[in-house]
């Protein structure tokens, strides 16, 4: 059956909005992490109706009609599951999305100084950077939701991109971000 791009649109990411969350980190001393969520699709639950007769795989069910309640990879549904899950609870957490870029998710904080200023969540697919003073409260809140994959940690790769924390030399902080090993794979 044909599927309406409204089930099966999922936007990402810009690398546009990741150099502004860098900057934004920097000037604003605040730290990034970075995680991967294991088997994401398989967390969210299918936004239309599955079935399929099971195959000779399924043993002594072959032939049942089995229903597909999970958003599988490989179904065209699959990411747009994905992404109404992650922004629900983004939501739940607080965070809104912002107009300029509806993947870039935000909320209001204070540092313990009483500084004031927006937390923010990234989301790419599977793939979650938190630009806070505590990004492990929110990492920990996922970390609750979902197999995070590997561990959580300060990312050196996003979208695809080298990324690099540097000190300066009068004590400040900054991003880099570079397609490094990106255009050595490609040569």
């Amino acid at each position: 059956t044909e599927t309406p791009a409204a089930l099966t649109y999922s936007s990402v990411v810009s690398r546009e909005s990741v150099r502004i969350a860098l900057t934004y980190a920097a000037l604003n001393e605040l730290d990034i992490l970075g995680c991967d969520v294991s088997n994401a699709y398989l967390e969210a639950p299918c936004r239309e109706k599955f079935w399929l007769e099971a195959g000779p795989e399924f043993g002594d069910e072959e032939g049942a009609v089995m229903i597909i309640r999970r958003a599988l990879y490989g179904l065209k549904s699959s990411g747009a599951a994905w992404r109404q899950m992650i922004s629900e609870i983004l939501v739940e957490l607080n965070y809104e999305n912002t107009l300029a870029d509806p993947d870039v998710w935000r909320r209001p904080m204070s540092k313990p100084n009483g500084f004031k200023y927006y937390e923010f969540a990234l989301v790419y697919v599977d793939d979650i950077l938190i630009v806070s003073h505590a990004p492990q409260g929110t990492m920990h809140v996922l970390g609750t939701r979902f197999d995070l994959k590997d561990t959580v940690k300060s990312p050196d790769r996003y979208l695809g991109a080298n990324l690099r924390k540097w000190q300066l030399p009068d004590g400040r902080t900054c991003w880099s971000m570079s397609g490094k090993d990106y255009l050595k794979n490609a040569i």
